[in-house]
């Protein structure tokens, strides 16, 4: 949009516009995503506040604050699923988010309890329906590899998360992206078994260890040496140790 062009009345316009796309008067970020607008744009020059802006364009702020339903964000899951053919990990589940501002933000999910927890309420919603086998399957693979009993809670209350590591370790030039339920153990295991000089890096606490080490693994592929070593740069590295916790 030309600057030039962007008045009071256009951006109320375009307001009206990205409404009625998605069915529903829009937040901030949907808006700047939706129309290119920016919040400099409107912010200070001719609204203190977004709900002002929406009112002037015919909505009420709270019409779009209400929470999402459970079955909004189960079916929201269930494109994704399919999208991917696997059941996503918070990072896959991120990335949605930042392409497509109408999926549920990942941790509003958490109200479901951990990852084995939620994907027991998927298939416990898609197995009173028919067509979501394929759904099915990818929620099956998660919830068989939880403690027994746990899938049975998912409905009734959080279970307890089993917390481990996904560590970046250095050994000479190259690196190594594994897993860990004992931070220091295995850069000690390692350091054995290595003629060079072993160091952590950093370590990225999850509840989803072998999903967040696939991840990286995956986002590293072309870097890849052998097995769990990369060859890395400085900017690789620093992508890593921007989280603290996935």
């Amino acid at each position: 949009m030309d600057k030039r062009s962007i008045t009071r009345d256009s951006i109320v316009a375009e307001i009206q516009r990205v409404a009625a796309s998605i069915g529903r008067a829009p937040g901030r970020d949907e808006f700047l995503a939706n129309s290119g607008v920016k919040e400099s744009d409107w912010l200070g020059r001719y609204w203190a506040r977004w709900g002002d802006a929406l009112r002037e364009a015919g909505y009420e702020p709270n019409e779009f604050q209400a929470a999402h339903t459970d079955e909004h964000m189960i079916e929201s899951l269930v494109e994704l699923i399919r999208a991917l053919g696997t059941f996503p990990t918070r990072p896959e589940m991120d990335l949605r988010r930042r392409t497509d501002r109408s999926f549920p933000s990942p941790k509003t999910f958490e109200r479901f309890g951990n990852r084995g927890a939620l994907a027991a309420r998927v298939r416990q919603y898609c197995e009173s329906r028919e067509g979501y086998g394929d759904v099915i399957d990818a929620c099956t693979t998660v919830t068989a590899s939880m403690p027994q009993g746990s899938s049975a809670r998912a409905t009734k209350e959080p279970v307890e998360e089993a917390f481990g590591f996904v560590y970046l370790i250095k050994s000479g030039r190259h690196y190594k992206i594994g897993r860990t339920n004992a931070v220091g153990r295995r850069e000690r295991e390692l350091a054995i078994q290595l003629p060079d000089k072993v160091k952590t890096v950093h370590m990225i606490r999850t509840d989803d260890p072998v999903g967040i080490e696939g991840y990286w693994h995956q986002r590293f592929q072309e870097r890849r040496k052998n097995g769990e070593w990369f060859e890395l740069d400085a900017s690789d590295v620093k992508a890593f140790m921007r989280r603290k916790f996935m």
